[in-house]
């Protein structure tokens, strides 16, 4: 990824440690500019500032070299994101969403991924400029959030 690109990772709502571990990870691989943990999504460091185990095992020390920020309100970080020319991809299965093959990202964008269970509220979907889906051909309606995130942006990076 060229310098002057920023792309970043939004986590909203994210239960489990262990995806949020295995993103580090992926984001690394790929060269996200920085990850952002959004709502209750669980940071590498708990509130007593201490490492979190389940995060570290995962992310192999992807959360040390990733930088990453905590930020309780989302709209908040899409407002603030949004007034700095980042393009903002929410990844659900909604009506209206691309398939994620077809796009096309500038300069500065940011993928929000969603809970477990409950995915992305409509609310949130509203504030981005767009939603890409994976498209599913099983029985199954979706994929786990870091299987899903990975397949994402490995195709926004081209890698």
């Amino acid at each position: 990824m060229k310098k002057d690109k920023f792309a970043f990772l939004i986590l909203h709502n994210i239960r489990s440690a262990h995806n949020v571990g295995s993103l580090f990870r992926t984001a690394d691989a790929v060269g996200v500019s920085k990850l952002f943990l959004t709502g209750y999504t669980p940071a590498p460091i708990d509130r007593f500032g201490r490492p979190r185990k389940d995060i570290s095992k995962v992310a192999l020390g992807a959360e040390q070299t990733v930088l990453w920020e905590h930020v309780k309100n989302i709209s908040t970080l899409i407002k603030r994101l949004k007034n700095g020319h980042v393009h903002i991809i929410a990844l659900e299965q909604a009506r209206g969403a691309v398939d994620y093959r077809k796009l096309k990202v500038g300069k500065h964008f940011a993928l929000v991924l969603g809970n477990e269970v409950t995915g992305i509220s409509k609310t949130i979907l509203d504030q981005c400029d767009m939603v890409a889906q994976i498209p599913m051909r099983g029985k199954k309606e979706s994929l786990n959030v870091a299987v899903a995130g990975g397949i994402a942006l490995f195709q926004l990076f081209g890698v």
